[in-house]
């Protein structure tokens, strides 16, 4: 685990299993359709509770339609320690000419000012998008990296985590903040 201490707010780095980790929400890196699936997003579901989570989720979409890339909404934790989730979809890797930079800053953007609207105080992040949407890694970490920092020195939250799954994502992201924090 690294942290780096930015204005009156704290950004931590570390590795492990985000639905197990005790924050006020967890972010999901989810499809437009909140509708759960592999990775991150089926995790999520699966420690939250499949049918409570799927049919706020279902609640939402039938009033929204989809959830755009870069947009994010809120449900409850239900089973999880955190209170809240925080839904947001990044953006599909298509060679970065398709405004893929703008759409995942704009997912932990908007993640973290839903947070703040909510009084959540800390808030853990997957990589978004840096799965089976194909983000690479390095490019991915500079942004949200950056945005979780304008974040902490907006003061929109105490507390953001990065939580990566392994040692070589973990590896990548701490080079990212060393340049960036």
């Amino acid at each position: 685990m690294r942290h780096w201490n930015i204005s009156t707010g704290r950004l931590v780095l570390r590795q492990g299993d985000i639905t197990r980790l005790s924050a006020d929400a967890i972010v999901n890196a989810a499809n437009s359709r909140l509708a759960g699936g592999g990775g991150v997003d089926g995790a999520i579901h699966r420690a939250a509770g499949i049918e409570r989570l799927q049919e706020a989720c279902r609640g939402i979409i039938g009033d929204i339609g989809s959830l755009p890339p870069g947009e994010a909404v809120i449900t409850p934790g239900f089973d999880l320690s955190a209170t809240h989730i925080i839904h947001t979809v990044g953006p599909v890797w298509r060679g970065g000419a398709n405004r893929e930079p703008e759409l995942l800053q704009n997912a932990y953007a908007n993640s973290l000012a839903l947070a703040h609207e909510h009084d959540i105080q800390t808030i853990a992040f997957p990589a978004i998008s840096c799965g089976v949407y194909g983000y690479p890694a390095e490019d991915a970490a500079r942004i949200a990296l950056t945005a979780l920092r304008q974040g902490l020195e907006a003061g929109l939250v105490r507390e953001a985590s990065m939580v990566l799954h392994g040692q070589a994502a973990f590896d990548t992201w701490a080079a990212a903040a060393r340049e960036i924090l």
